[in-house]
């Protein structure tokens, strides 16, 4: 059995030692000295659309769908929607306009007519039972590490198999540490002993990039690919016209991994240093226990934030006291601001019968002449 992993997300240190075997958890923080890259200030034209989006999006009374789930938007919604959402969405469309907000609105319908929030660990379980899909460490830049082995596919092509990757996703953004909102992605295409053919069919791949492009732009930071067989690579070139040449870029094919992904943190599988064994009874609950906790504590400080659309992504994740809406008012403040506005309420009630006095002496002398 693996020893735990610290699970504060401060916590940098894998604590595993030989005796007790390889790690069966997932890893719950980054290296010490895995740090996201700072983020680009914001120009004053960006600054301007950035605003401008936000006041469309908090005008939204209602999503439409045609699937039967039209309604205002919820909570949920209304806490995934926050800055560095809408940027990504700004980014993704070139900073046009119009197009991020429609682009937002269809994602808000999809993940509704989808039922991503529906989607349970329980419901995915049978699909992720060889460890096909594991999160595990970080890359240096501090993004969660999506691994993915279609050599241990156990399941036959159905929708679940691409609900399992959309809820991996989904479990990924809840692991992303604060400043940082992109995943990496490893993919080891060794052989399956059992099944010859671990390349997905050509109309689940074009489903999964539509998905990912279309309502996860803006999350993929990197993707390391080792051991490509002859027949992936031909899936590859089949679906390359429908990746987007930003993304082409990302794509790293049998390197180094330790150029990115630090050794302690990369599985033996890719070169790394981290003894790592996919056991699902005990890997499973523990990445849903953490993925939990991380989603409960943004969900309160979110609330404790005053439930905004456009909250801070870092102040989710802990690492800014305050929210956009300011810093909460103190028990002082409240009191200098009470008498204030009892005082306005006072003046406002004297202005009010001044009028009225006003009225009632022009009337008398209307009435009078």
């Amino acid at each position: 059995m693996a020893t735990a992993v610290a699970a504060a997300q401060g916590s940098t240190d894998i604590v595993q030692e030989k005796a007790t075997g390889p790690l069966k958890t997932p890893i719950a923080a980054p290296t010490a000295s895995s740090k996201p890259e700072p983020r680009v200030p914001l120009t004053v034209d960006e600054k301007e659309k950035y605003e401008w989006l936000l006041e469309q999006v908090k005008g939204w009374t209602e999503i439409k769908s045609d699937k039967g789930k039209s309604g205002p938007l919820t909570d949920s919604e209304r806490m995934w929607l926050t800055k560095e959402c809408l940027l990504r969405y700004l980014r993704a469309t070139k900073w046009h306009q119009k197009e991020s907000l429609k682009r937002l609105h269809d994602t808000v319908q999809w993940r509704r007519e989808y039922g991503v929030e529906e989607l349970t660990a329980e419901h995915i379980s049978p699909e992720n039972e060889t460890g096909k899909q594991i999160l595990l460490g970080f890359d240096k830049e501090g993004r969660p590490c999506h691994y993915l082995n279609p050599g241990r596919q156990n399941t036959d092509p159905t929708p679940r198999q691409v609900q399992h990757l959309v809820f991996m996703v989904e479990r990924v953004i809840d692991l992303m540490p604060a400043g940082q909102e992109m995943l990496a992605l490893l993919i080891n295409f060794k052989t399956s002993k059992s099944r010859s053919n671990t390349a997905p069919g050509i109309s689940t791949g074009r489903e999964v990039l539509h998905i990912l492009q279309t309502h996860y732009p803006e999350r993929l930071g990197r993707a390391l690919i080792i051991n490509v067989p002859w027949v992936v690579w031909g899936f590859f070139k089949l679906i390359t016209p429908f990746i987007d040449p930003h993304t082409r870029e990302k794509l790293k094919f049998n390197e180094d991994m330790t150029q990115y992904v630090p050794s302690e943190q990369l599985w033996t599988e890719f070169q790394g240093k981290l003894e790592f064994e996919y056991d699902h009874d005990v890997y499973w609950p523990a990445l849903q226990k953490l993925a939990k906790e991380r989603r409960e504590a943004r969900t309160q400080r979110w609330i404790e934030g005053g439930k905004q659309i456009g909250e801070s992504e870092d102040y989710l994740a802990g690492s800014l006291e305050h929210g956009v809406a300011g810093p909460p008012k103190t028990e002082a403040a409240v009191a200098i601001e009470t008498p204030k506005a009892e005082e306005n309420a006072a003046d406002a009630k004297v202005e009010d019968l001044k009028v009225d006095e006003l009225k009632i002496t022009e009337e008398a002398k209307e009435a009078a002449s």
